[in-house]
Order: C-alpha cells, then structure tokens, then sequence
C-alpha cells in the first residue's frame, strides 16, 4: 500500500447532490483505501446541460451533504476556473499542485465512463490519474465494455472486501468498482421538488432543508435569496 496520499475526485454537477453520489463515493473510498474523496462541484459542465441551480447552491449542498462524512469534502477546486470543467484541466492543475498522478483517483458513474472516449484531450488524460468507474442503481460496470473502450489500459476489477494494490508510482489503470449504490438522480430530484412531491430519504436532511428554503427547483416561483458568500466556497478546501 502506498504510503503517499491518496485522493478521490468525484467530480460532477450536483444539483443537487443525493444519497447516491456519496454511497458511490465512500464505496470507491473504502475499496481503494483512500485517504479522503473530494466532491467537485462543477462550474460549466461540458458534457451536460447548464445545471438549473447556481454554483453557489450546488456547493453549499455538497458541504451540507458531507458535513457528517469526515472522509468525504466539498470541494471548489473547478469552480476557480472560468468555463467548461474540463477532466484534463482539472488533473493538470492538481498536477502543478504537487500531486502525482499515481495519487489521484478519478471517479465516474459507468455510464459516463462508457462515454469517455468523447471527452476533451482522450486518451491522454488517462495517463494523469487513475480512473473509477462504479456502478449506479445495481448495475455493475462491464469489464468487457470497459477494457474495450481503454484498450491497452491496465483494468482491475474491486469488489467488496478487496481492496486496490495500487501502489504509488504506478502507471495509472483503470479500476472498476462493483459496489451497488441508491438507484436515485438528479433529475428526478429536481422534477419531484418542482411538483411539491417530497424528497426525504433520497437527498440528505440538510440538503432537503436548504432547497425547501431557497425554493430551488420550484416552478419559477422560489423566493430569491442573496448569493451566498464567497467565503463558503473556501471553507471546506483541503489542499
């Protein structure tokens, strides 16, 4: 095991956050003995459509979401840079940060992993850090898939109860998770919230309270509320 700090990157739009991103990403934390997993709130998705709540939103929900999970942070490391949060500008910058590649795990559900390929800068980012792919809602990622669309990658399945020998120094591989998590999304969040449906259970209670309080995901009928200070995009940042 390396004696080196190892850091999961759990990168994506979060809005809102839910029970399924952070089962994912304490199952990749406990499978490849991280030291801790940063939750990357986004600024300008490239992959995705525009998010309906504000950077702002999206990250107090995540530090909500992970004020009780002490390996897990909320992290505003993508929100520092104007546009698209590109995955190999992200690495690029941890890189001129002191992180090793060999340090740095990269989290993606399957299914945007099965898209990698179209991402900005492929295959060559796959050389700045190890890549997770876990599974969502039972649905296990498929090595066969996986190995194809990384071909002449290193690909190592974890299950429960084994853990990573990734060791520090390594050449990156790719590391697929068979962990199953809530089958629980966003866009079924959002759409619930905006019919006054109820959303307990599916986000956690703080994240539940705070967009019941601003009226996010409402039909346009939320009360506006005032940006929520900068300073609370710092405050959980761990470098």
């Amino acid at each position: 095991m390396t004696t080196g700090r190892r850091l999961g990157l759990f990168g994506g739009t979060f809005d809102p956050v839910h029970i399924g991103h952070l089962a994912a990403a304490e199952a990749v934390r406990d499978a490849l003995r991280l030291d801790e997993v940063w939750l990357l709130a986004s600024h300008v998705p490239p992959h995705r459509p525009q998010p309906a709540a504000s950077v702002h939103h999206r990250f107090a929900m995540v530090a909500l979401a992970v004020q009780d999970r002490p390996a897990l942070r909320a992290s505003d490391f993508e929100l520092r840079s104007a546009g698209p949060s590109y995955t190999s500008a992200t690495l690029s910058r941890l890189h001129a940060a002191g992180l090793h590649p060999s340090q740095l795990f990269f989290i993606v559900g399957a299914d945007a992993f099965a898209e990698i390929a179209t991402w900005r800068d492929y295959p060559r980012f796959l050389d700045a850090a190890h890549f997770v792919a876990v599974n969502r809602g039972g649905r296990s990622p498929d090595p066969a898939g996986a190995a194809a669309t990384v071909a002449g990658r290193r690909v190592r399945a974890v299950r429960p109860g084994m853990a990573s020998d990734a060791e520090e120094g390594e050449t990156p591989a790719v590391f697929l998770v068979d962990h199953p998590t809530p089958d629980v999304s966003s866009t079924t969040i959002r759409d619930r919230s905006s019919r006054g449906l109820p959303i307990a259970g599916m986000v956690p209670p703080a994240v539940e309270r705070h967009i019941r309080r601003h009226g996010l995901y409402a039909p346009g009928d939320g009360t506006p509320v005032e940006p929520l200070t900068a300073s609370l995009l710092h405050e959980q940042e761990h470098h």
